[in-house]
Parts: structure tokens; sequence; C-alpha cells
């Protein structure tokens, strides 16, 4: 087990004052089956009342509105997490259940239908079908799909934009995260196993002191459904384990922002982010 501090600060700088704006921040861990949250707070300049509630996916979402003019909004995610890693799974489902299983929960039909971020090209497709085709039960081929793909991608910065798809990242094998997650997403569905993706953060250094804080990164990875819900880094060629804590889950990208709203004003805005990650135990 590993205790966790994520220190998490983002926001909009404007132009120009903004007159006012609302806004609701994904941010904040929940307890469930291999994590346990010990503090979660948010803070918000300039100051604004907060309302929060679990949204359709399980996901804490704080909704809060500015309604003076400001220039900068800053919020500051706060949270100590007991993080442990997961045991596999034994109860691995063939594919003549799992298909049976599809109709009769609203979780796994959402879980294989795409999207416009997950969709697959021709030669995604392709993928899917070929790695389908080598005869492994369902948990097997889903980990090889997530393998290949994280192995065929590079993690590249500045090539793909927060609104880019798979389609745009795959044929560049280059992304981000959450380029990398799409992408594993689409192939993962296009031959019919539930899958779906999760927002949260990594420690990327497992070898720093305790209390050494590190530079760390909101992060994103995938789970699919093989008789119970199994999650997989393919960014990181790795399982989820104790440098990962979870926040929450949806779709794509766009069901679980860490932070989106809208704002009066004539100005443009600028998103900054930054995330500090310090091993305690």
């Amino acid at each position: 087990m590993s205790r966790l501090r994520i220190v998490h600060r983002t926001g909009f700088r404007y132009e120009k004052p903004a007159t006012a704006s609302y806004n609701e921040a994904r941010m904040l861990p929940h307890s469930r089956e291999g994590q346990f949250v010990l503090q979660a707070t948010l803070d918000i300049t300039p100051t604004a009342t907060q309302h929060s509630y679990a949204d359709y996916w399980d996901t804490r979402v704080s909704t809060f509105e500015v309604l003076t003019p400001h220039q900068l909004l800053s919020v500051t995610a706060t949270s100590i997490v007991d993080v442990r890693a997961m045991p596999q799974s034994t109860r691995v489902v063939d594919w003549d259940e799992l298909a049976a299983r599809i109709p009769l929960s609203l979780s796994l039909a959402e879980g294989i239908t795409q999207t416009p971020a997950t969709a697959p090209d021709e030669e995604m497709i392709a993928l899917a079908q070929r790695i389908r085709a080598e005869g492994r039960d369902v948990d097997a081929t889903a980990f090889e799909i997530c393998r290949t793909v994280g192995e065929a991608m590079e993690y590249r910065s500045g090539v793909t934009g927060v609104n880019s798809t798979a389609r745009d990242a795959w044929p560049a094998r280059s992304g981000v995260c959450q380029d990398i997650a799409h992408v594993a997403l689409g192939v993962l569905r296009a031959i019919g196993i539930p899958a779906r993706y999760v927002s949260g953060y990594l420690h990327p250094d497992p070898t720093a002191p305790i209390g050494q804080p590190v530079i760390g990164e909101s992060h994103a990875w995938v789970e699919w459904y093989s008789g119970e819900w199994r999650g997989y880094d393919p960014t990181n060629l790795a399982e989820i384990g104790e440098s990962h804590v979870y926040v929450g889950h949806g779709r794509d990208y766009g069901d679980v922002p860490p932070l989106r709203g809208v704002y009066a004003g004539p100005s443009a805005s600028e998103l900054f982010v930054s995330v500090e990650v310090t091993r305690l135990e």
C-alpha cells in the first residue's frame, strides 16, 4: 500500500476581466475498491460557494459560480489517498456469456457504444479483428489490444488537442494519455468488449523518497469488462496499482474533464494546469 498526497491546481486566466463564470470540477477522488480517501478538499479563488453531487457515472462533481469580475480563476484540489494494488480477477466470462450479458446491463451496453472521440478507422477495426482471431479469451484479448496500442503509440504532447479523436491520433501513432486511451477504447469496442475511459492521477516516480514532491500529472487509462471491470494503463504499459489514483470514469474524456465552464465577458481565456504528487508512506 502507498499513501499519496495530490495537489492539482488548474484554472483560467482572462485577457480582460470576466464578469461572471459558471464551472464544474471533477478533480476529487472518492473511496472505492483499491483506494481509500483520507482527505479531499477543493479551494477556489475568487471565493465561491460550492455544491457537490455524484453524476450519472458516480463521479464526484463540484459546481460553483463566480459572479464578480475576475481576471483569474484558480481551483486547487488537495487529496490524500491510500492506494493498494488489486489482485487480478479470476471471474472471467467467455465470449458467448459476455454477449449474453451486454443486453441485460446498461453499463455494459454503454461500454460498447462508440463515441465521436473513440470511433475507430478501418485500420483500428482491422487490428481489433486480427487480435480477436488469435483465439484468446475475453480478458487476454483486451489486454493484448491495450498492450499493442500502447506499444504502437508514442507519448508526445502538442501534437493533439483536447478535442482530438482516436481517428486523429492513431494515424500519427502519437498523442497524450487521453488520445492513447481513446484509441484503446475504440479498438476494444470494435469487437464488442465493453470498455470505459478512466480519469485520475499518476505518481510517475515510484523511486522518489517519502515526503519528496514530484511533478505528476492528471492521467487517463482504460477499464474493460471481462467478468468484472479490470483497469490497465496503455500509455505506460502498466497494470493499475499503487501509483494510480482513480477520480472517475465515463464513455470518453468528455464525460470526466477535470475542469470546464462558461464565462461572460469579451476576453479570451487560457487554461493552466499543474499537478504535484507526494508519497507519504
